[in-house]
């Protein structure tokens, strides 16, 4: 059995006729007669059953009909494979990411990309809510967070990069307030809480989950302020503006850390799990053009470039006297 019997049995099956699947095939309706008998005698199988109005599979035909379009799929597959290797990469890529990252990060990289491969058209998509990428036709996702429970068999993941989650605030903000020295000092400070989405199942805006470096230990520590927003970008403000303490990705305020705005505060604490990940619906054959997408936001993001400007930390708190 060979490609062309398998295109004559979808066709047959397709259109429920040999007349109609013969004009498809742009062949005589005779060729199409000849050729099913042929297999049918081949394989010793009555594939079709045929009436003076319709001709429909038998159970032993629609076995093989599903089959046909598994390995039509694949070769179809392997042939778009290999014109890809000969040519320059083309086609659209539509793709999902959070505001922040997305338009700081992924924006650009994103540009950079495309500039490298003027044959590729990209579509990126902000939003807060991580959506159904198989149902909304995406290809893929660059999203702060692991794939959910209830896609993680039916999506593949890549971690791209680690993201850190800090506490920072205002240099004003702790000369008025004083500077933490552990974690249960937080619960006499303003602390700036985001009450966003995609923090994954069971979260509570009002615990702080941090882990000391070098730890296994991940520590639940109860925070309340007066001041709390959906909005990271609102949040951030406000802790600029010296209201409160702050946790914060690394890559959303290093400008700041940079500048000496922020300073980083409990410094060797940080949220753990929140990292950077290449999310994608499984395929059999993922197409030229995003395997070459995925290599460059790696390579672009491994080094975290958001780390690379040194930040300065909170100054020690005074020893107290005895």
């Amino acid at each position: 059995m060979d490609r062309p019997d398998l295109e004559l049995v979808m066709a047959v099956k397709q259109h429920g006729s040999l007349v109609l699947a013969a004009r498809a095939m742009r062949i005589a309706p005779s060729a199409v007669t000849k050729r099913l008998a042929a297999l049918e005698a081949r394989l010793g199988l009555r594939l079709f059953q045929r009436t003076t109005r319709r001709v429909s599979p038998t159970a032993e035909g629609e076995t093989l009909c599903e089959r046909a379009a598994h390995l039509l799929r694949a070769f179809d597959e392997v042939e778009a494979e290999l014109r890809e290797r000969q040519a320059e990469p083309a086609g659209p890529i539509r793709l999902a990411a959070t505001f922040g990252f997305g338009r700081l990060w992924v924006g650009p990289a994103l540009a950079s990309f495309q500039a490298r491969h003027p044959g590729i058209q990209v579509q990126l998509q902000l939003t807060e809510q991580l959506p159904d990428l198989t149902v909304e036709g995406f290809d893929g996702a660059i999203w702060l967070w692991d794939a959910p429970s209830d896609r993680a068999a039916e999506w593949v993941a890549r971690r791209l990069a680690s993201n850190q989650r800090v506490l920072v605030a205002a240099p004003d903000y702790l000369e008025q307030h004083g500077t933490p020295r552990t974690l249960q000092d937080l619960a006499a400070h303003a602390c700036l809480v985001v009450r966003e989405n995609g923090g994954g199942p069971g979260q509570r805006f009002d615990h702080w989950r941090l882990r000391r470096a070098g730890e296994a230990q991940v520590k639940h520590v109860p925070v309340n302020g007066p001041l709390s927003s959906n909005s990271g970008e609102l949040v951030r403000d406000w802790c600029l503006a010296g209201h409160g303490i702050m946790l914060r990705s690394l890559w959303d305020i290093a400008p700041q850390l940079a500048s000496g705005e922020l300073v980083r505060v409990l410094p060797s604490y940080a949220m753990p799990e929140a990292d950077v990940h290449w999310l994608a619906p499984y395929r059999p054959q993922t197409p030229r053009r995003i395997r070459l997408l995925v290599d460059f936001l790696a390579e672009s993001f491994r080094r975290e470039p958001w780390k690379r400007i040194s930040a300065p930390s909170a100054p020690p708190a005074p020893r107290q006297k005895r």
